[in-house]
């Protein structure tokens, strides 16, 4: 590098919606950010397909976009970290390069009839004990083995060497570093937790769920830890090593600094995920929530979460925009439901790819409940928003159950977190302060945190905590008595999205 006086780590999130690169300085400030949509493809109802390649390109374009909107070479960048839209899954050819099928995202159902067959007499549940996670069409594993199974000549492919799996982290990271000459086939403990095809505890793909899900080996990526030098950029980033690799809501709870144990984050965006940090075990658990990792540095000891899904939450104000044009832009969405003083008596449970937790229903599909003759759009939309802060509610109550860590604040980051409305209903709902940092973007700060604790850049933990700085505060100042109320209604509004999908498939 020509200037050691400050040293920049760049951040690629690859979300499930767009892509963005965000440059930061040594104090954890972003210095430029880009970002660009991809599309969306909808195949069939209930199935959600990505174009990887588009993907790429588009990873290309903003990293391009960024340093030129820093005034920045590659040069002066000391490392890259990478966080991802967890779950979707890519084949592609190793020799070509070229992905063998669309991706299938995360949303999408069609492994629901899968997934019950694998489950067999024992259930959700087969491989919990090993993976932390429910049987649900929601991880990568059985998404491969669909893909393994309906590509023409695929599973042979495979069985030769000639597939490469992985999630979109293993997918960067391949192309980034090489690809067809000399790409490194990796993913981390973060990623490779979500497929459930990994030991919680040993961090090694387990033979006995690869053989019971029918996938070869030979597909699969090295498992690495979530902050390490996985490999140095070619092309536009030649020589930047690639250092880190984190699901975006491990790298979320890494820039939110949630280090300690209780300490939680909830990320608003397309779906929200509540992570709490339960220290170097792995909690089981009995409310529908999953066990997952935290995040691992280097050598040392893993950190493990507990975590609680929410399907949709962010896409129930993209639905309300795009499918019901009732508002032109999301954020109009804040006054509207400002103009009236309560939902009317309205409630959305927007189970449009079924329940994540705490119920995991595949069967659920979404329900307007409480309409009258009063009930006007402004109404559904504070009922839009309200459904977020009532399934976090129902997340931090499993929580509580499972691990008996009362979460006493709660640390928020994501898009939604803009709408003050919907902030201070959360705080309402849950009776504890909500509090949004500095630096929202905290899944990008996550990753360029841990690649530059793998670089060098930061000493550790204690000097990233020391840079987190709250912004805004919204205190709970709903009366117990009305918060019980609306909570049974809620519960009652969910028992009426079940059910709907007689065998559960998302291809019905």
């Amino acid at each position: 590098m020509t200037d050691h006086s400050t040293k920049y780590v760049a951040a690629i999130d690859q979300g499930t919606t767009s892509s963005r690169c965000i440059i930061f300085d040594q104090d954890g400030a972003i210095v430029a950010v880009d970002q660009r949509e991809h599309r969306q493809i909808f195949p069939k109802p209930g199935w959600v397909e990505h174009d990887a390649t588009e993907i790429w390109s588009k990873v290309q374009a903003v990293v391009a976009g960024a340093l030129a909107n820093a005034g920045l070479r590659a040069d002066r960048l000391s490392a890259l970290g990478i966080t991802n839209q967890r779950e979707t899954t890519v084949l592609w050819d190793r020799a070509t390069g070229k992905p063998v099928h669309n991706a299938i995202v995360w949303q999408d159902t069609r492994t629901s009839a899968l997934c019950r067959q694998l489950g067999g007499t024992d259930g959700q549940d087969r491989f919990r004990e090993q993976t932390g996670l429910p049987l649900a069409s929601y991880f990568s594993g059985p998404k491969a083995a669909w893909l393994l199974d309906n590509v023409p000549g695929l599973r042979a492919r495979a069985e030769r060497g000639e597939i490469a799996f992985g999630t979109i982290d293993s997918w960067l990271i391949w192309n980034l570093t090489g690809g067809t000459d000399g790409g490194r086939h990796v993913t981390d403990v973060t990623n490779a937790g979500r497929t459930m095809l990994m030991d919680l505890r040993s961090l090694q793909w387990d033979p006995s769920i690869l053989s019971a899900m029918n996938i070869p080996e030979a597909l699969l990526p090295e498992i690495r830890s979530s902050a390490e030098v996985y490999g140095t950029a070619v092309g536009q980033l030649a020589g930047v090593p690639v250092a880190s690799a984190l699901g975006d809501q491990q790298a979320a709870v890494f820039g939110q600094a949630c280090y300690d144990v209780g300490t939680a984050k909830n990320t608003y965006g397309t779906g929200s995920f509540l992570l709490l940090n339960t220290g170097d075990r792995p909690v089981p658990s009995k409310s529908g929530l999953l066990t997952t990792m935290g995040y691992k540095i280097g050598d040392e000891a893993p950190v493990y979460c507990l975590e609680g899904s929410i399907a949709i939450t962010g896409a129930l104000v993209q639905w309300f925009r795009d499918q019901l044009g009732i508002i032109r832009s999301a954020d109009e969405i804040e006054p509207l439901a400002a103009s009236v003083a309560d939902n009317g008596g309205a409630y959305i449970v927007p189970a449009f790819s079924g329940l994540f937790a705490p119920y995991w229903r595949s069967d659920a599909r979404g329900v307007v409940t409480g309409l009258t003759r009063y009930v006007t759009k402004a109404h559904l939309a504070r009922a839009v928003l309200e459904a977020t802060s009532w399934q976090t509610r129902e997340v931090v109550d499993a929580m509580y159950q499972d691990s008996g860590v009362r979460i006493t604040t709660l640390k928020v980051d994501g898009g939604m977190t803009k709408n003050n409305l919907l902030m201070q209903h959360q705080a309402d709902v849950l009776g504890v302060p909500v509090i949004r940092p500095r630096v929202s973007e905290t899944t990008c700060l996550g990753a360029a945190y841990a690649a530059g604790l793998a670089t060098g850049v930061w000493n550790g933990l204690d000097e990233l905590k020391a840079h987190w700085q709250r912004d805004v505060e919204w205190a709970p100042a709903m009366e117990a008595s009305v918060r019980d109320r609306e909570y049974r209604n809620w519960r009652r509004a969910v028992e009426k999205s079940f059910g709907w999908m007689e065998d559960g498939d998302g291809d019905a």
